[in-house]
């Protein structure tokens, strides 16, 4: 059985990096940057869409002045969260293929599992090309499943936000919403199961995919 975990707010913790990046990207075009408690609905979901939601004139030019400081620095600004290696390793011993689905920029998202040795745990890992291909959680999800060969109604989606859900729910698969991230308590409301603990997610995960 397959298992497809989100990165930010799931199985690490992005956010100084994010308010810096984003500060220095909104900078550019004389915008002041929202207090780092204002921001926490805006780690997760494509960044594209969250600087067009901020009213960033030029959302295109505004991601590549991110990118640009999170290529330096920014993506090293980010920890593993307590338990999360763990939980991984207590799932592989249970005979479950890994494998990250994320929103993030994939060529970023393979610097930080191979910075933090996350990526030995897990069996592929996909994200959005730079041009924005598969920025959409749920053709992620698709493109995931096609290259893997898991079947949607055995795999099970652990994320922290809506969009993690949504795309769950587009392929016919289950999900995990995971609290310690940063979505809202009433997203996780709309998952087939929550987990508030990383310890927690291996049982989750086995008691989601047995139901299954």
């Amino acid at each position: 059985m397959d298992v497809f975990l989100d990165l930010d707010g799931t199985l690490t913790d992005p956010k100084p990096g994010f308010v810096a990046c984003l500060g220095f990207a909104l900078e550019q075009f004389s915008m002041p940057c929202p207090a780092a408690e204002d921001l926490d609905w805006a780690i997760g979901p494509s960044l594209l869409d969250s600087l067009k939601q901020l009213g960033v004139p030029d959302p295109m030019r505004a991601q590549e002045l991110y990118r640009e400081r999170y290529g330096l620095k920014g993506w090293r600004e980010n920890r593993v969260y307590d338990g999360i290696p763990e939980a991984l390793d207590d799932l592989n011993a249970g005979g479950f293929c890994l494998h990250l689905a994320t929103a993030k920029t994939r060529k970023f998202a393979l610097r930080i599992t191979d910075h933090f040795g996350l990526d030995t745990k897990l069996d592929q890992q996909f994200g959005p090309t730079p041009d924005g291909t598969m920025s959409d959680k749920a053709d992620l999800l698709a493109y995931a499943l096609q290259k893997t060969g898991a079947r949607p109604e055995c795999s099970v989606m652990v994320g922290d936000r809506i969009h993690d859900i949504r795309a769950a729910r587009a392929v016919g698969m289950p999900c995990i919403a995971v609290t310690w991230g940063y979505g809202a308590r009433d997203e996780a409301g709309q998952a087939d199961a929550v987990c508030d603990h990383p310890v927690d997610l291996p049982r989750v995960v086995r008691q989601v995919l047995d139901g299954a």
